[in-house]
């Protein structure tokens, strides 16, 4: 499989997990706040980084299901950037999982143009700097976020989970396919 090919089977998967838990829970991440959803990804990021560090989890649970959590939370965060978060669980499985798409696309888009600008440079790369730099734009997100999202010569939060997502979708083909 290409790159292309592995991308989109990876975000098959999280689509997948994201629908059952739609099924399960509903759309309750709707009342998120954009900085809540940032603090659930750095709790996912820090989880990994700890694994990586001290090799060992006590909870049974490894990186690959939270790299999955990472991309969903990215995706909920650019849902709840656009549509603002609500106070109610207001939005149908249909209408999350269109929303879904529409940002898992955008993803494959974004990663397809820098791939190609970077000739596949990620695969050289460890996972576990895939790790330090979803928890760098992590600190750069929540930076942002102090500043009421007024930067001056920085990409917004909305750019920053974008890349987070195609960061933990290496992490996964790499976790997936192998090196």
């Amino acid at each position: 499989m290409n790159t292309q090919e592995q991308f989109e089977q990876i975000m098959k998967e999280c689509r997948e997990l994201f629908a059952k838990k739609l099924h399960d829970y509903g759309a309750a991440w709707r009342i998120l706040r954009p900085s809540s959803v940032t603090d659930q990804i750095f709790i996912k990021a820090n989880r990994i980084r700890t694994l990586e560090v001290k090799g060992v989890s006590l909870v049974g649970e490894g990186i690959r299901p939270e790299f999955i959590a990472i991309v969903n939370y990215c995706i909920i965060g650019l849902i709840q950037l656009n549509l603002g978060y609500s106070d109610t669980e207001d939005m149908t499985i249909e209408d999350a999982l269109e929303h879904y798409d529409r940002y898992a696309c955008q993803a494959l888009d974004l990663m397809l143009k820098k791939n190609h600008d970077y000739d596949e440079a990620w695969r050289g790369m460890r996972i576990s700097s895939y790790t330090d730099l979803i928890l760098m734009k992590l600190y750069r997100t929540k930076q942002i976020e102090a500043l009421s999202g007024e930067t001056w010569v920085s990409e917004g939060v909305d750019a920053n989970y974008m890349d987070m997502m195609n960061y933990a979708v290496f992490g996964l083909i790499k976790l997936t396919y192998g090196e």
